[in-house]
C-alpha cells in the first residue's frame, strides 16, 4: 500500500499522520524533510501517528530513527502514537519501545502533555 501522510500542528507539537506501509521508499526523504521543516520553525515536540500504518520495514525503522535523531540534536523529542499490534510487536523486538515514548493515541499524548 502506497504511503501517504498529513501534517498539522498546534501549540503543543507538530503532528505527522502516516497511512500505508512505512518502507522507506521515495516518500521517506519527504518525511525526514517534514521533521527538518518543523525544526526550522522551532518545533521541539514531534508526534507521529501510526494508527494507519500496517507494516514497517527495516528502512522504515531507519526513517523513524533518523527523525528522532534530528529532533534530539536540537533538544527536541519524537513521540509515537496509536501503533497497531503488529507495529507494537516490531517496536518491542527492535527495542525501539525503549527509545521512543509511545502513546495509545494522539488524544492520550495531548492529555499527558
Amino acid at each position: 500500500m502506497k504511503l501517504s501522510y498529513k501534517t498539522s500542528k498546534d501549540e503543543r507539537a507538530h503532528y505527522l499522520a502516516i497511512e500505508g506501509d512505512l518502507i522507506g521508499d521515495e516518500v521517506g526523504p519527504k518525511l525526514v524533510e517534514v521533521v527538518s521543516d518543523a525544526i526550522q520553525e522551532g518545533a521541539k515536540t514531534f508526534v507521529i501517528d501510526l494508527s494507519e500504518v500496517r507494516y514497517i520495514s527495516s528502512s522504515g525503522i531507519g526513517l523513524l530513527i533518523t527523525m528522532l535523531t534530528k529532533m534530539r540534536n536540537v533538544g527536541g523529542e519524537v513521540f509515537l502514537t496509536s501503533p497497531s499490534e503488529h507495529v507494537k510487536k516490531l517496536l518491542i523486538i527492535t527495542k525501539l519501545n525503549n527509545i521512543f515514548t509511545v502513546y495509545d493515541s494522539v488524544a492520550d499524548f495531548k492529555a499527558k502533555n
